[in-house]
């Protein structure tokens, strides 16, 4: 489960969960074997800091989805500013084998982008006259990585040779029409969880500082890190404040 202990506020409109970009909602949705979950979620909550997190309750799984703010602190002496920068976090907790999960984020048709991807980064970048945008998630190098941090089943750990013999087949990243990407997860056995990464930056077009694509890059674990710190600062700020106010 995504941020146990952090209050929420249920929602009464469960609409579908997005990113609002310049080129469009950035949307998400989960397939289960073959049925798709339907894009409205079962629960809807409102977190502390402009966060949301949407629940799913399927035949043999929960899903949930965490949309938040991000700040990928950039270095301002080497990358021009943000004009905004949001992130979710997708996770799924498998209460029986799952043979095929698949998760994907993306643009209207429409939009038009191009692989952006590096070393355990799968990303595309949209472009205009005016915003350049840049999605990002892990690749097939950076789940494998991830196991080692519990983001995802341990095992994923031994499928790395898959990755770098570029035979396998049935799990991956998809990048389609470069509107955005689909994960294809290796399979889940019952008690399994698996949490992915998605950061979407904008800027404008004519900073040449490539500073989209550096701040896409976060884990899952790091993403839930600054929710967690961000919802600590709150909580002191508003106990000093009522401090203040019985003095």
């Amino acid at each position: 489960m995504l941020l146990p202990t952090v209050p929420r506020t249920r929602l009464r409109s469960a609409d579908q969960p997005a990113i609002n970009t310049p080129f469009g909602p950035l949307t998400f949705t989960t397939t289960i074997g073959n049925t798709s979950l339907p894009l409205r979620p079962d629960e809807l909550f409102r977190l502390p800091g402009d966060c949301v997190l949407a629940r799913w309750v399927a035949p043999g799984a929960r899903v949930e989805l965490l949309l938040t703010p991000y700040d990928p602190e950039l270095d301002p002496e080497n990358w021009g500013p943000l004009t905004d920068c949001r992130a979710a976090v997708w996770r799924i907790d498998a209460h029986t084998p799952l043979g095929r999960v698949q998760f994907s984020a993306g643009l209207a048709e429409g939009a038009d982008g191009g692989y952006d991807g590096g070393q355990a980064l799968a990303a595309i970048t949209v472009e205009d006259e005016k915003t350049r945008l840049t999605i990002g998630g892990s690749d097939e190098e950076a789940i494998c990585q991830a196991a080692r941090l519990g983001e995802v089943p341990r095992r994923w750990a031994g499928l790395i040779d898959e990755v770098h013999d570029h035979s396998f087949s049935t799990w991956g990243v998809d990048y389609g029409h470069y509107q955005g990407m689909s994960w294809t997860l290796p399979p889940l056995e019952a008690g399994d969880h698996c949490e992915l990464p998605v950061v979407t930056a904008w800027a404008p077009a004519a900073d040449e500082s490539t500073n989209t694509w550096y701040a896409v890059m976060p884990s899952p674990t790091m993403l839930l890190s600054q929710v967690t710190s961000e919802l600590a600062k709150r909580a002191d700020t508003s106990d000093a404040h009522w401090a203040r106010q019985a003095q």
